[in-house]
């Protein structure tokens, strides 16, 4: 008998299959064990073809009886199509490191519960709906779309309806995916399904903190529960790997913050956790809940094209209340009077704060303590010799990091370029902002949450303290502007609102409008009977700012939309980013040229809007030099035609990328 099997290695440029044959008797989804060149790999048995006219190797070993779930296949070959990306390469995302290895059995305490008996007490846990949340849930089920957006103001109470959805599918004896960007970004949510379902289904933790004999574990126990007749629902919670879990009868998809960039995966190959999600929901035929308060332009575009929108624009709770908002100008020196860094409001808040015994949250998403450093006698500045990107500053350690590739040097003593002893910090980030803090107040019990953290001083591991109130002052980047409900939080500060709208990229202001939404709405939410939020922007006439004090999407999305259009980018547009790296600036300048070249020679190229070659937004890392060119489409399919005529040799490509930087 012959097979066609996906390896899940690349073996050679533009070859996605080959041919093995088998004593075995083999199905669709079968996970083998495959010779490859010198060496062997795992790979999935495709169909069964006939004797082929050449010679094949054979088939070592299967690895699993139990095929992977039919719906997992079609998703193989769909994203591999849709995204471009090479069969093999596709394949070893549906399939967990090191399949081919003996592991040692032990029980995964992943698994928070195997009891399935339900008891009235858990079902009663859940919170009963309000009658906006009742209302959002009825048109969430009349939907005929497979895939819909709720579309909740921070506050809302979506987790509630993810609950009654859940709960609803549960009783179906149907398993449920639950995305999310990251568990440390939401403790809370992963809290409250552990408690509200431990005892209705098999909750399963997946992470990025897993080892490999973890994750094999995890998901070989989910495969061979799939084969058994009767089995407990599953409730499965992580990032988009969480998709390629094998489940028997899944019946749910719902993906929380689904506006967040963290659910398209960068590394080859490229592809969007939501776009993968929606087809498996279609191909299945069950819902996929994409629940946001900040949805991205273009996903509120195709979703009210499609009728699929379910607003929920009230509060949960009747209590709470509209935080008092003040903006300041950054530029304003007698607003500033007391501190360089935090306005005399901000201070005083703090203080107030304190007295009353509430807390309060300082948000600057930039880390480190200062991002740059300079000789002020000649101007030379300390840059990563990888990167060429500023190296911030972090006092703790005395050191000199790149947040890109890493790259660490101790700090100067002098200036290398004129010997003077001139070197000064420039800017300010989070740990910077903790020093100060914690001179200002010394009393007060002060933490920082960052990318910078340690397991032990984690979101994660602080996370009790943080919920009571037992920490007065949170700083910290975008890990604590979502997700979290805190009941002692009186009063949010910005210390810096308009960082993110200087970048070079069309999603910039997005992004802003996003955070800052979000971080506002860590407040006022019905636990204090006050809530305060102080901003401090050298832009405060900025209308993506304004917009995002006020929660106002629906004047963003215009404001946005209008400016889209105007530019041609999503959602009017499709886009193609190509990407060449060489070693040497001469060598990808050539490459870049001859690509540009071959870009224009091609006859769809009249149809395209064709960028001029430019340096990619970090032109120099460890691996060389980069350049790109940006392609914009209103047909998808001639991208990939497109694609399907280039030699795409030292050539990275990434087909709607969620922005150009």
């Amino acid at each position: 008998m012959y097979y066609e099997v996906i390896p899940t290695k690349i073996f050679r440029m533009g070859a996605s299959s080959l041919t093995y044959s088998s004593n075995l008797p083999l199905v669709p989804g079968n996970i083998v064990l495959v010779p490859l060149g010198k060496t062997s790999c795992p790979g999935i048995v495709l169909k069964k073809v006939p004797k082929p006219a050449f010679k094949t190797r054979e088939v070592l070993k299967l690895l699993y009886k139990t095929p992977l779930p039919d719906y997992l296949l079609k998703s193989l070959l769909w994203l591999s199509s849709f995204y471009f990306a090479p069969l093999p390469s596709a394949a070893s995302l549906f399939l967990p490191v090191g399949i081919e290895k003996n592991r040692r059995k032990k029980r995964n305490n992943n698994f928070f519960s195997s009891d399935c008996e339900p008891r009235p007490s858990e079902k009663e846990a859940i919170v009963p709906l309000s009658t906006h949340q009742l209302s959002a849930l009825s048109s969430l089920e009349r939907l005929k779309t497979p895939t819909r957006l709720l579309f909740g103001v921070t506050g809302s109470g979506k987790t509630n309806i993810y609950l009654e959805l859940t709960r609803k599918t549960l009783e179906k004896a149907e398993s449920v995916i639950l995305l999310v960007p990251e568990i440390a970004l939401t403790s809370q949510l992963v809290e409250i399904f552990e408690k509200t379902f431990a005892s209705q289904a098999e909750i399963v933790l997946i992470h990025s903190k897993l080892t490999e004999s973890s994750r094999h574990q995890i998901w070989e126990n989910l495969l061979l529960d799939s084969a058994k007749d009767s089995s407990c629902p599953k409730i499965i919670i992580g990032p988009r790997s969480a998709l390629f879990s094998p489940l028997k009868n899944l019946g749910l998809i719902i993906i929380d913050e689904a506006h967040e960039s963290a659910y398209f995966q960068e590394n080859p190959p490229k592809y969007s956790g939501v776009r993968l999600a929606s087809f498996i929901s279609k191909t299945l035929k069950i819902p996929c809940i994409l629940g946001t308060a900040t949805p991205l332009v273009s996903d509120f575009y195709l979703a009210s094209a499609k009728n699929s929108v379910v607003p929920l624009k009230v509060k949960a709770k009747s209590s709470s209340v509209r935080p008092e908002i003040k903006i300041v100008d950054l530029k304003s020196r007698e607003a500033f009077s007391k501190n360089r860094y935090f306005s005399n409001a901000l201070l005083s808040e703090i203080k107030k704060n304190l007295e009353n015994k509430e807390q309060t949250l300082i948000f600057h998403n930039r880390r480190g303590s200062a991002p740059m450093t300079i000789c002020e006698d000649c101007g030379w500045e300390a840059l990563c010799p990888n990167c060429f990107l500023p190296l911030t500053l972090h006092s703790d350690s005395y050191s000199l990091i790149c947040h890109s590739c890493g790259f660490a040097e101790k700090i100067p003593t002098s200036c290398p370029n004129c010997h003077c002893p001139s070197i000064i910090h420039k800017g300010f980030g989070t740990k910077l902002l903790e020093t100060e803090l914690k001179k200002l107040f010394p009393a007060a019990k002060i933490a920082r949450f960052d990318a910078d953290n340690n397991k032990s001083n984690s979101l994660e591991a602080l996370y009790s303290e943080v919920k009571n109130g037992e920490i007065d002052i949170l700083i910290g980047t975008q890990t604590l502007a979502k997700g979290l409900d805190l009941p002692r939080l009186a009063s949010v500060g910005v210390v810096q609102a308009d960082s993110g709208l200087s970048l070079p990229d069309f999603s910039a202001e997005e992004k802003t409008f996003e955070l800052l939404t979000q971080v506002v709405g860590r407040v006022g939410r019905g636990h204090l009977s006050t809530a305060s939020v102080i901003v401090q922007t050298y832009k405060p006439d900025s209308d993506v700012i304004n917009f995002a004090l006020t929660a106002d999407y629906e004047s963003f999305y215009n404001y946005s939309l209008k400016k889209r259009k105007k530019t041609n980018f999503p959602p009017f547009s499709y886009l193609l980013k190509l990407s060449v790296t060489s070693k040497t600036e001469p060598t990808v300048l050539r490459k870049i040229r001859a690509l540009k070249k071959s870009l224009s020679a091609s006859p769809l190229s009249s149809s395209l809007d064709i960028s001029a070659p430019a340096p990619a937004f970090h032109e120099r890392s460890t691996s060389g030099y980069t350049w790109q060119i940006i392609i914009k489409s209103k047909k998808r399919t001639s991208l990939l035609t497109l694609l399907n005529s280039l030699d795409l040799k030292d050539i990275k490509i990434s087909l709607d990328p969620p922005n150009l930087l």
